[in-house]
């Protein structure tokens, strides 16, 4: 997900509810400090780099700006890392185990856990998924050469890829190229999970 500008909708926010923040927000802010300041930029610098604005950089170096996933991604290509150099424990001993909630919607019970993050030809990711019913998480298209891999655990997933719509059931995966637009859907009565591998 990393090392390029990946655009995400208005839904990819990581979104603060009444009953828990974040975990992926718990280690940003010092993350983005420490590794611009190992990258030897200032805000300013790296706000020019990634096309953040300085006023979002001070707030997420002390730790209270909501910030999409958009967002952590150009920050990352700007000091060149990962996306998971943002968001792991920095005594992470298990580089790949990332293991933090990036996202979460109006449900406490609808999330995106990062599992993990390994090299691929550039970048591999290992997400847990959960949507609660009638929840759904919407992007933009990706750059060329990412795809997506889906496996459904539980539930029953509607994929809409380039405004069609693909029907997984709990057993079955689907992959696709997502440089198009596409949305995870839950359009039944029960909790939705899957796994999801974003690779390049």
């Amino acid at each position: 997900m990393c090392n390029i500008m990946r655009k995400i909708g208005p839904m990819s926010n990581i979104l603060p509810n009444s009953t828990e923040r974040p975990s992926v927000l718990v280690h940003v802010a010092d993350n983005v400090k420490n590794l611009r300041r190992a990258a030897d930029l200032s805000q300013d610098a790296l706000a020019k780099a990634s096309g953040v604005s300085r006023r979002m950089l001070v707030g997420i170096e002390a730790g209270d700006t909501n910030v999409s996933l958009a967002t952590l991604d150009r920050i990352a290509a700007a000091l060149d890392v990962t996306f998971a150099d943002l968001v792991r424990p920095p005594q992470t001993v298990d580089l790949a185990r990332v293991d933090a909630v990036a996202w979460v919607g109006r449900s406490p019970q609808s999330r995106g856990t990062l599992l993990a993050s390994t090299p691929a030809s550039r970048q591999a990711e290992l997400w847990h998924w959960s949507l609660a019913p009638g929840e759904h998480y919407r992007s933009e298209p990706d750059a060329e050469g990412w795809h997506d891999m889906v496996y459904v655990i539980e539930g029953s997933l509607t994929l809409e890829i380039d405004g069609e719509r693909v029907q997984v059931e709990a057993g079955g995966f689907h992959v696709f190229k997502s440089n198009r637009p596409f949305a995870y859907h839950n359009l039944g009565d029960r909790l939705l999970r899957f796994v999801r591998n974003v690779v390049n």
